[in-house]
């Protein structure tokens, strides 16, 4: 295999119909850092990086997207992908997830983690992790 290049995860790009909008979401959801590149295209990264340094959440826009169902029903809009975010008190991060503007899904599957809707539609976790986050291996900001 040729190794004369570079490739590195930059983005997990998420399509929605108000890109600045969403991003304001994450970033408060998450603590982190706002930009823009023009109307059609923000995205949040971790606070005191650089651009590329740690990959950031992209929000592309896209007037004719359709929120997916949460859960999965036929012949509707399906996920194609979601966010899982570790968190070491469930309970508080479930509140501060409403407080930014996400709502709590109908249907829940587990104790160990809340599915979560964000503004524009997407599903995403809340996954309790209290050790993983105290651990010396976790390196996530």
């Amino acid at each position: 295999m040729d190794q004369n290049f570079k490739i590195k995860m930059y983005s997990f790009t998420i399509d929605c119909k108000e890109p600045h909008e969403l991003a304001k979401f994450y970033a408060k959801l998450m603590n982190w850092e706002t930009n823009a590149f023009d109307e059609n295209w923000a995205y949040v990264y971790a606070p005191g990086t650089k651009q590329g340094v740690y990959p950031c959440l992209l929000f592309q826009k896209n007037p004719e997207y359709v929120p997916p169902v949460w859960p999965e029903e036929p012949e509707k809009q399906q996920q194609m992908a979601h966010l899982d975010f570790a968190v070491d008190d469930l309970e508080k991060a479930v509140q501060h997830a409403i407080e930014c503007g996400a709502k709590k899904a109908d249907k829940q599957y587990s104790d160990e983690w809340t599915v979560m809707i964000d503004p524009a539609g997407h599903p995403f976790c809340l996954c309790k992790m209290k050790n993983l986050i105290e651990s010396e291996h976790f390196g996530l900001l």
